[in-house]
Order: structure tokens, then C-alpha cells, then sequence
């Protein structure tokens, strides 16, 4: 029988890799020339990332489907159990359980944001603005002010992680639909400034494939830019942990 531990890695990888692959898709879908979708919609976009990470959900639903590493963080430091159902039960996890857990969320992005240039290959072999490639793996100020950047992606990854450990021990009849209308709401609401990573796994990931990847006239992957959708996001879910501490 394969161990709680190692169910739950294949089923963040896996996860992961989803939500990447369907959110990434529909960013190449509108920014790349000759799609189907190309053009910009931020509704869209916030309501299709909101839906990657409703399917993402059920398809990571043997760890407790986390999807990202701010909230495993969150959890890990809230001390909440990172899965409560079936036998991967991890009713009290350890520093090793949220290395597992972040591990393979960041595998799954870096894997899933493969195969969205697979998807659309033929359209990044097109002319294209070096920006617009990038864009499509990893996000980016509309105005670059790393301060406020990391204050902005703290203060969206808060509302997520504080209503994930809430929800908790809150009812609800609404499931995986909860999170993705969650999702949707602060990508509308707060998704400007920074295009709401709110997650350290869904840039860092995709980006480390934009750098790898053979994409033509792909340009820098902007590594001055990197570590503010890694540290805002964690410096969220921290203040999320602490809130719910006070309030226990």
C-alpha cells in the first residue's frame, strides 16, 4: 500500500500540473497571435483561473488539494491538519509533510507549464514580443515597484490562505466551487497591479520552464522580478497563520 506521504506528493504533483496546464493555456490563448481566444480579457482571465483551480481541486482531492505552497505554509503554521479524508491522512504534519507537499506543487507547475508550450507550440514559433511569451508563464508588475509589488501579492494571498484555514472549520455545501469563486473575486479585486500570483508554485515553477524551454526570441525570464511572487505570497500566508492564532 503506497504510504499517505508519497500519495499525497503524486496528488499535489498532479494537481498542480492541472491548474498550470488549464491556467497557463488560457494565458497563452489570448496573448499568443493566431489563437482561437488571442485578444485581452482580465473577466476572463480571472474567471478561467478561478475554474483551473475548481478542476485542479478534484483532481488533487487525495492531499487535501492544496495546489500551492502559501497555503501549505499557512496550514503547516496554523497547525491544521493538510488532510482530513480517505487514507492519506496527515492529521498532523510535520516540517517534512509541507516539504513533500511544496516539492511537488513545484514540480507540477514546472511540468504543467511544459506542456501548455507543447499545446501551443506552433503559435510561440511565431513573431511575438518577448514579453508576451514570458507572460504567458509567469507574471509581471503593470507598474514595477518591488515594495509595493510584494505588499500587493501579500495582501491577495492573505485573503486566500485566512479564508482556506477558516473554511476549515466552517460548513459548506459549495465544495470545490468555494475556492474557485474565491480565486475569481481577488483576481478581479486585486489582480492589477501584480497579476495575482498569489502563489509561489504558479510563477516560479513556469518560469523556471519559460527560462529552460527552446522557445525563439523567448527573451530573459526577468529573475530581478522573481522572488517578489515567491516572498509576497509567503509573507501572506504567515500573516494569515498568525491572524487565525490570535483569534483561536
Amino acid at each position: 500500500m503506497t504510504s499517505p506521504v508519497i500519495a499525497a506528493f503524486w496528488s499535489e504533483l498532479l494537481g498542480t500540473g492541472v491548474l498550470i496546464l488549464l491556467g497557463g493555456g488560457l494565458n497563452a490563448n489570448l496573448a499568443l497571435r493566431r489563437t482561437k481566444g488571442h485578444g485581452k480579457d482580465w473577466l476572463l482571465t480571472s474567471f478561467g483561473w478561478g475554474l483551473a483551480v475548481f478542476t485542479a481541486v478534484f483532481v488533487a482531492s487525495d492531499s487535501g488539494a492544496h495546489l500551492n505552497p502559501a497555503v501549505t505554509v499557512g496550514k503547516w503554521i496554523a497547525d491544521q491538519p493538510f488532510h482530513t479524508a480517505g487514507d492519506a491522512v496527515l492529521v498532523a504534519p510535520t516540517l517534512v509533510h509541507t516539504l513533500v507537499y511544496v516539492g511537488a506543487q513545484f514540480l507540477g507547475a514546472f511540468f504543467g507549464a511544459v506542456l501548455v508550450w507543447i499545446a501551443y507550440k506552433q503559435h510561440f514559433d511565431l513573431d511575438a514580443e518577448p514579453g508576451v511569451k514570458l507572460g504567458v508563464f509567469a507574471t509581471g508588475p503593470a507598474i514595477r515597484s518591488y515594495g509595493w509589488n510584494i505588499v500587493t501579492e501579500a495582501i491577495g494571498t492573505f485573503v486566500l490562505v485566512i479564508w482556506v484555514l477558516v473554511n476549515h472549520a466552517t460548513p459548506s455545501e459549495l465544495g470545490p466551487l468555494a475556492v474557485a469563486l474565491v480565486i475569481t473575486v481577488i483576481g478581479a479585486g486585486l489582480g492589477g497591479p501584480t497579476g495575482y500570483a498569489i502563489n509561489p508554485a504558479r510563477d516560479l515553477g513556469p518560469r523556471l520552464a519559460h527560462a529552460a524551454l527552446p522557445i525563439p526570441a523567448k527573451g530573459p525570464s526577468d529573475w530581478s522580478y522573481a522572488w517578489v511572487p515567491v516572498g509576497g505570497p509567503l509573507l501572506g500566508a504567515v500573516g494569515a497563520a498568525l491572524v487565525i492564532h490570535v483569534r483561536m
